[in-house]
This record gives C-alpha cells, structure tokens and sequence, in this order.
C-alpha cells in the first residue's frame, strides 16, 4: 500500500466510499447519497483551493482517502483546517486509517496550518480512539446537534495543535 494524490480515476471508489458511510453509518451526516460528478466537484475545489486529497491504494485500488479543509469561512480561521479520514467498510482494521492520518497531519504541517480539527459523531469510538493515537484531544462536546436514522447525533471536537507557534506569522 503507498498513499498518493487522489487523481480523477479515484473518484468512483472515493464516491462508494463516501456513500456507504452516507447510507450505513454517522460518519457522514448527509442523508443522501452523492455521484461521481458531486465527487468530481468536490475533488476540483479542494484542490484549486490548495487542500489536499490523499488515497491510500494497493493493486486492488482504493483504499480509502483523507482530506483537509476549511474549518470556518472567516479569514481568522485561516490557520484551522478540519479532516476527514475514510477507509473502505472491507479495508478496515487494518491500520489504512492511521497511515492516512500520519500523511495528512505531515501535509498539514507542510502547508503551515497551526490547528486540525475533527467532527466527530460521539459514539463513533474508533475514530476518537484513531485521533486520539495521534495526538489529538476532546474540546468539546455538542449534545443533540444532529439527527440521523431516526434519533438525535451528538457532536465531538477534537482538536490537534501542529506547531509550537506563540502567534501567526
């Protein structure tokens, strides 16, 4: 397995990946599923506006992918990216997450952000414990924000600082 740039060939496994968290788990809170063009869209914006979208491959494909990008709007954010981190239902528990993960933290660095981010669904207990390997930490919790197969999501933040800076430059 190595982890590369996703390119336009990736997008249809990214898009089955994407919608099986969509239809079968809280990881995504969309309630609807997405197509290779929604994907195509997406891909093109993370990376014209400088975001990163890695897959982890092997001779099968796709493995799974990760990505970071804006974690609000205003310019005061601009130091503070959120990640997402998927790996397919078949490939799981076999460390893809966690390298995913080193790859992206090491981009983020890279490209100078100060802050990473995650959203995550609080009962989603592999994927705290997954951030949480790598350093990051709960800073908040948001009880009953969202909904999803009938019943109310809670919304953990955890929170990753990448450098030691005492301002932004």
């Amino acid at each position: 397995m190595h982890i590369r740039d996703a390119e336009a060939a990736d997008l249809t496994t990214i898009t089955e990946i994407h919608n099986e968290a969509v239809v079968n788990t809280t990881a995504v809170w969309d309630e609807q599923t997405v197509d290779v063009a929604d994907r195509a869209a997406w891909l093109a914006d993370r990376t014209d506006h400088g975001f990163p979208v890695l897959v982890a491959v092997d001779d099968s494909g796709v493995l799974g992918y990760a990505t970071f990008g804006p974690w609000r709007a205003r310019s005061g954010y601009r130091h503070t990216v959120e990640l997402s981190v998927y790996v397919h239902p078949d490939r799981q528990g076999r460390g893809i997450g966690n390298d995913l993960m080193a790859a992206l933290i090491d981009r983020a660095r890279e490209h100078g952000v100060h802050v990473m981010i995650a959203a995550i669904e609080s009962r989603n207990a592999g994927s705290i414990r997954l951030h949480e390997k790598h350093g990051f930490v709960q800073t908040g919790l948001l009880p009953q924000v969202g909904t999803k197969f009938g019943g109310w999501l809670d919304l953990a933040f955890l929170q990753l600082i990448l450098d030691e800076r005492t301002a932004p430059a």
